[in-house]
Order: C-alpha cells, then structure tokens, then sequence
C-alpha cells in the first residue's frame, strides 16, 4: 500500500559505456550527484566505468543507487551500490533496468547504451543524451523523437528528465 503522505521519489537510469574515457566518468559522476540531490533513485547496470561513476556520484551526495546486474552473482556489483538485483539475464537485464526507472540519462555511447535507449523510448520514457548517440534524422519525426534530448551538461541532463518541481499554492 502507498502512503499517501510520503512522496515517491523518481527513479531515473543513468546507462553508458562500462569502460567510460574519464570526461564521461566525470560527467556520470555530477549527474549522480545532482539526481541524489533532487532525492531521485538512481539506476544503473551495476558494473564499471559511467555505471560505476554516477553510482559513485550518487553515493557520495548521500543517495540511494540501485544496481541491475546482468549475471548471477550479487558480489561483482561496484562498491557504491546501496541495493543490487541480480538478474541472471545478461544482455537482457537492459529492459529490467529501463522498466524499472521513469527517465533515463545516457551518457557517451555503447552498443548496450544504444539499446537502453531505443527500449526507454519505445516504453515512453524521456531520455536525455550527454555527450553520446543522437537521433538519425528520419527518426525526428517519430512520437518518440519527442522524449529524446541531446544535451551538454549534467545539470542539463537532470532538468530535462526530473518531473517538474510542484508549485505550492500562492494563497
């Protein structure tokens, strides 16, 4: 049962590179830190390079990083992992983790983060892009192209996926 008095946190995934070059290390950091801020959920694979930045960035601002892990075997998850589901999954894990989250940021670019996208903008999820895969052209006109940012900072990358601040009433 929900209680109705606390508030949900947002989950947003943050998906790239598992060996990340380190200006998209440092990037996933900030972007973990911010979103622990906002008291979002972070998201993630689970394993090294962004995954293991922005978990740590997260960490580190007192947040709570949730590890969706592709093999059996919950002791491989990165050490800033507040929790860890091991899926036995392998490749497949990507559509527990987009499923699992409201918004998903993406930063640089795998084959693995490619696939983490289409499926978030497939299930309608926003995504933005940070430093990594841009939409192909023919594609801008599809609905979904409508949930798909590129942006360059981090604190661009969660303001473009964290729900809008509700404004108190005035009177």
């Amino acid at each position: 049962m929900v209680d109705p008095v606390r508030p949900v946190p947002p989950y947003i995934a943050v998906v790239g590179p598992g060996t990340a070059t380190a200006h998209e290390a440092s990037l996933a950091r900030h972007v973990g830190a911010l979103l622990a801020q906002h008291d979002a959920v972070v998201v993630c694979g689970g394993l090294g390079g962004v995954m293991e930045a922005c978990a740590e960035g997260a960490s580190a601002a007192g947040g709570t990083v949730v590890g969706v892990l592709p093999g059996c075997d919950r002791t491989v998850g990165n050490r800033y992992l507040t929790q860890v589901l091991a899926t036995g999954l392998g490749e497949l894990r990507n559509g527990v983790l987009v499923n699992s989250c409201d918004a998903l940021v993406a930063v640089g670019g795998s084959w693995g983060t490619l696939s983490e996208i289409a499926l978030a903008l497939h299930a309608g999820k926003p995504v933005a892009s940070l430093h990594g895969w841009g939409l192909p052209s023919q594609s801008v006109a599809s609905p979904e192209a409508r949930l798909f940012v590129e942006v360059s900072t981090a604190a661009e990358a969660v303001q473009a996926v964290l729900p809008p601040v509700p404004q108190g009433d005035a009177g």
